[in-house]
C-alpha cells in the first residue's frame, strides 16, 4: 500500500544549521552562488531526482546570469522575478517552451521557498510569482498488435538459432515492464531476492528503494507465474552477482531499440516510459481497480488524476482510429 501521507517540504533536518562545518549560516546577504550551494546539498539531502537537482541548480544560474551571481538573495524581490521570467520569454534569444517556463517558475519557488522556510529571508518573493500549468502531450504507446510483433521478436531471440546463441534477456525486459509497469531506475535496482517466489502460482516483486525518503514509493506488484520460467533461463545465462541487470540502464535502452527495429516498429516506440504507459492502459482497459493500477505505478493520488485523464484520453484515441478504419 501507497502511504499518502506527504513530508514536509522543509522537515528541521533539511534546514541550514547555525554553522556547518565551522562555516557561519547563511544569511540574507549571502549571494546567489552562496545560496545554491547549499540549496544543492539540500536537494541531494532530500533525495531529489538527480535529473531534477540539475534543472533547479541550472535555472538558478540562469537567475544569476540574469541578475548577476553576486547578488544578495534578500534584495531579490518579486518584480525582480518577473522580469527574469519576462526576459526568459521575451529578451534572453533562445526559445523557452511553455514546460521549461513552468518548471523554471518551480525552481524559483522551491529555491526562494526553501530560503524563506530555513529563517534565511523574511518573505518569500517567489510566492506571488503565477504558476503556468502545462499538461504534456499524450504519450505515445504501442498498441496490442505493435507488442504482439515485438514479443515475437523476444521469444525468438530468447530461443535462439543456429546462428544466434539464446538470449533471454530481451524478452525477460519486454514482459517484466509490461507486467509491472515499473521505471527504468525501478528496473536497474532490482535483486534477485527482490522477486519473491516462495508460492510459484503467485510470485511478485517487491520494490525498493535505499533513500529512506522514498520508501513511500516501495510496492508489492504482483508476476505472472509463467515469467519465472524466463527469470530462469536469464539468471543461468548471466549469472548475475548483484543487480537483476548486469548491464547499464542504456544497455537496456539499446535493447528496446534494437527489439523495435526487429520488430518493424517505430524509432522510440519501445521506450520505459511508454511501455510503463502501455502497462497502465491495459488494466485500465481491463477495468482493473483503479486505486491498485496507481499503486503499481507507484503515483500519488494527486498525481494520478492526470495519469488517470490521459488514460481516459489514450482509450478514446484508439476507439477513433478503430472508427477511421472501420473496425
Amino acid at each position: 500500500m501507497i502511504d499518502d501521507k506527504q513530508a514536509p517540504l522543509f522537515p528541521a533536518s533539511a534546514l541550514p544549521p547555525q554553522e556547518t562545518d565551522g562555516q557561519p549560516r547563511l544569511t540574507a546577504e549571502a549571494s546567489i552562488q552562496a545560496a545554491l550551494g547549499a540549496f544543492e546539498q539540500y536537494m541531494e539531502e532530500e533525495g531529489f531526482a538527480i535529473n531534477t537537482r540539475k534543472a533547479f541548480a541550472s535555472d538558478v544560474r540562469l537567475l544569476g546570469r540574469y541578475l548577476g551571481i553576486g547578488q544578495p538573495v534578500g534584495e531579490i524581490g518579486t518584480q525582480n522575478l518577473n522580469e527574469f521570467l519576462n526576459w526568459l520569454v521575451y529578451e534572453r534569444g533562445v526559445p523557452c517552451s511553455r514546460k521549461s517556463y513552468a518548471r523554471r517558475v518551480t525552481t524559483l519557488k522551491v529555491f526562494f521557498g526553501w530560503l524563506h522556510k530555513a529563517g534565511i529571508l523574511f518573505a518569500d518573493p517567489a510566492a506571488a510569482v503565477i504558476q503556468v500549468s502545462v499538461t504534456s502531450p499524450l504519450p505515445s504507446v504501442p498498441g496490442e498488435s505493435e507488442l504482439d510483433q515485438a514479443l515475437t521478436v523476444t521469444e525468438t531471440w530468447r530461443a535462439g538459432d543456429d546462428d544466434h546463441k539464446a538470449d533471454a534477456r530481451p524478452h525477460l525486459l519486454l514482459t517484466l515492464l509490461l507486467q509491472t509497469g515499473i521505471k527504468k531506475g525501478e528496473a536497474m535496482a532490482i535483486v534477485p531476492n527482490h522477486i519473491d517466489r516462495d508460492n510459484q502460482d503467485e510470485p511478485f516483486l517487491f520494490v525498493r528503494y535505499k533513500n529512506p525518503r522514498l520508501r513511500y514509493k516501495e510496492r508489492k506488484i504482483p508476476l505472472e507465474p509463467g515469467w519465472l520460467g524466463v527469470l530462469d533461463e536469464y539468471l543461468a545465462q548471466y549469472q548475475p552477482a548483484d543487480t537483476l541487470f548486469t548491464c547499464t540502464a542504456r544497455n537496456l535502452e539499446y535493447i528496446l531499440t534494437d527489439v523495435a527495429e526487429a520488430a518493424g516498429l517505430d524509432k522510440g516506440l519501445l521506450s520505459f516510459e511508454n511501455l510503463r504507459w502501455a502497462s497502465a492502459l491495459r488494466d485500465f482497459k481491463q477495468r482493473v481497480e483503479q486505486d491498485n493500477i496507481r499503486q503499481r505505478l507507484g503515483l500519488s493520488k494527486i498525481t494520478w488524476r492526470e495519469t488517470k485523464s490521459k488514460l481516459e484520453k489514450l482509450v478514446a484515441r484508439e476507439r477513433e482510429e478503430r472508427l477511421e478504419i472501420g473496425d
